[in-house]
């Protein structure tokens, strides 16, 4: 049986446990507003070299100014984790990003990563958000997670944020037009 719990400042290097591994036949660019789907199979075999080290920090730092975290674990194993930081960004300032969302391999297509979004989701609207801002990875069966979920490229990519991960799909979830 699966425990969602808060994650604590120390176990946040934790989430590199997660194992990430997946086949990939396809990848996402973003050609004049438009996604086009570019065939292409990798196979990952997990968290690219010096991931840990760039993002621990930034994940610390939302943890430092009030970020949500959120850990799913399996006994003691954590097999899936949300974060949304606290810092509300967007041309409105009305956006909280998910900064962080995966599930393990072996707890894929079990419903797991839609429940983490939506408790993100209901985070987020408790904050006073009126989005939620993913920065997601282009591979195929992420940003068709993210758009069966209710989230749409934006038009207006964070500055900041897309500096950091320019090859990225840069999307908005709505919060007001979401269904509760």
């Amino acid at each position: 049986m699966l425990e969602a719990r808060d994650l604590a400042r120390d176990e946040i290097k934790k989430v590199w446990t997660i194992d990430r591994a997946e086949a990939i036949e396809g990848f996402y660019r973003l050609v004049d507003g438009a996604l086009v789907l570019e065939r292409q199979h990798h196979d990952v075999k997990g968290w690219p070299p010096g991931e840990a080290d760039k993002y621990t920090p930034i994940l610390e730092a939302s943890f430092d100014r009030g970020g949500w975290f959120l850990g799913m674990f399996d006994a003691e194993k954590l097999v899936g984790a949300a974060v949304l930081d606290s810092r509300f960004i967007g041309s409105r300032r009305d956006q909280l990003q998910l900064e962080f969302l995966h599930v393990s391999r072996d707890y894929r297509h079990s419903g797991l990563g839609k429940r983490l979004f939506c408790l993100a989701v209901a985070e987020a609207r408790r904050r006073g958000a009126r989005g939620m801002y993913v920065s997601a990875t282009p591979s195929e069966n992420t940003i068709r997670f993210y758009r069966r979920l209710g989230c749409e490229v934006t038009p207006e990519p964070d500055p900041e944020l897309f500096a950091l991960e320019p090859e990225d799909i840069h999307l908005v979830c709505n919060l007001e037009m979401r269904r509760r």
